[in-house]
């Protein structure tokens, strides 16, 4: 038997080195969580108050600006508190559950948002058929399906991470505790959980990339039919920012989890990581729904309606 040293707590990664570097990196990514955390709220009360926006597609916009919130509010804050107090350490415990939520509600996230493309699908392609397919017990149905994928999805993930021992080294080259990084660290057989993350991306996320673009490319075909030219550009504008999005998201995670455990550049590991992890919720309620004229129109009277009641 050869001695080893159980890790009881693992040590986070800092922004950088240098204080100056730091501070502007941890202002950069809080400013980009504080316009997250408004861009989202605004959605969910606009969605929530107007009643013209209870529809199918505002539903799942609600949700999914409910995930963002929660998906970057996992990493984040901690993050940011972490690198200007430089006080790195995780416990095994925090450890195992910021990768529960994060497998979590990236699972729910590309759920949701195949179920959106199956919306505009179904909206553009198949309208005399929207309000039976696209039916009350179908969007609470699938929403409550997406959230027990999610939650067994995580639990398999998290519980087959933390099977191993960790008897290397306790630090975390990376902003937050990710399956990757932490595989790293193991002195156990990870063949396992290396298969188990192949067959997880190969599966979920490229079966979720294959149903998206087909459903905007049967969208694409549809709107190439319509007469007036303005609808075909408005639906391109829509479609494509859409397709850019969940392409980032989709890769970048793929490309984290699937990458052999060499030793790569710290730097290029939180980059790719911020791709999948801060980058969609970021700019999921601009490309969804800050450009809808609709919703625009229902936080103005939202807005509106607040100030007035402020003034009596």
């Amino acid at each position: 038997m050869v001695n080893v040293s159980i890790v009881t707590e693992f040590l986070l990664e800092g922004f950088a080195e240098m204080w100056e570097l730091r501070l502007l990196l941890s202002m950069l990514l809080l400013m980009m969580y504080l316009a997250t955390l408004l861009g989202n709220l605004i959605i969910i009360t606009v969605t929530t108050i107007d009643q013209n926006l209870h529809t199918p597609m505002y539903f799942f916009l609600r949700n999914l600006s409910i995930t963002d919130i929660c998906y970057i509010s996992i990493t984040v804050p901690n993050a940011c508190v972490n690198t200007l107090t430089d006080n790195r350490a995780i416990s095994v415990v925090g450890c195992a559950t910021q990768i529960f939520l994060v497998v979590f509600c990236a699972c729910v996230e590309i759920l949701f948002l195949i179920i959106m493309a199956h919306d505009r699908y179904v909206a553009i392609c198949q309208p005399l058929h929207y309000p039976v397919i696209m039916s009350h017990q179908f969007c609470v149905m699938s929403t409550l399906v997406s959230l027990l994928c999610g939650l067994t999805y995580a639990a398999l993930h998290t519980g087959n991470t933390f099977r191993l021992s960790f008897c290397q080294s306790n630090v975390v080259h990376q902003f937050f505790c990710d399956i990757p990084s932490l595989l790293k660290l193991s002195c156990s057989d990870t063949f396992s959980n290396k298969l188990l993350n192949l067959l997880c991306v190969m599966g979920m996320g490229g079966s979720s990339f294959i149903f998206i673009v087909t459903s905007y490319v049967r969208i694409f075909s549809t709107v190439l039919k319509f007469p007036v030219k303005e609808e075909r550009g408005k639906a391109f504008s829509t479609c494509i920012p859409h397709i850019i999005v969940v392409s980032v998201f989709l890769i970048s995670g793929s490309i984290v989890y699937l990458r052999p455990p060499v030793r790569s550049e710290m730097f290029q590991d939180m980059i790719l990581s911020v791709l999948y992890t801060i980058v969609p919720p970021f700019l999921n309620p601009v490309i969804y729904s800050l450009r809808n004229k609709q919703v625009k129109e229902a936080a103005g009277k939202v807005i509106l309606g607040m100030m007035y009641l402020g003034k009596l």
